[in-house]
């Protein structure tokens, strides 16, 4: 029972974590454009620059 006492802040603290992480994650724009990435690796384009 008194383990309960330092594991339950700390599954708090640790979801507070996640939950601040995945925010950020909103704020920065990851999940702007889920189709482009997955559209640029069917099409064959080639606009790679010739050096």
């Amino acid at each position: 029972m008194n383990m309960l006492v330092y594991l339950i802040p700390i599954a708090l603290l640790m979801g507070g974590i996640g939950l601040a992480a995945f925010l950020w994650s909103l704020k920065s724009g990851q999940y702007d454009d889920m189709d482009g990435a997955a559209w640029r690796v069917i099409t064959d384009d080639d606009d790679h620059p010739s050096s």
